[in-house]
């Protein structure tokens, strides 16, 4: 299942959001994968996600599948929607 995000907190996607994303994703059976402009990155490396330098207002595609991917989407997404509490 896929679903077009958008980061909103203002700092983007650095260090602290970006290992909280990684902790989250982790957490999930499914694979998990972020994809903008054409790359995409397994969502569970924080090396790739830190290398995708995502900024505020970036969209990109979430790209969840496995057996726990409902869940896994909905937890991701709020995540992203909230700006990491930022």
């Amino acid at each position: 299942m896929e679903k077009v995000l958008t980061v909103v907190n203002e700092t983007g996607l650095h260090a602290r959001p970006a290992g909280m994303f990684v902790k989250g994703a982790s957490g999930f059976k499914s694979t998990v994968e972020i994809e903008v402009g054409g790359k995409k990155v397994n969502a569970k490396s924080i090396m790739g996600v830190m290398s995708l330098g995502l900024s505020k207002g970036t969209e990109f595609t979430l790209i969840v599948n496995g057996e726990d991917e409902v869940q896994a989407m909905e937890a991701l997404s709020e995540m992203v929607e909230s700006g990491f509490g930022e």
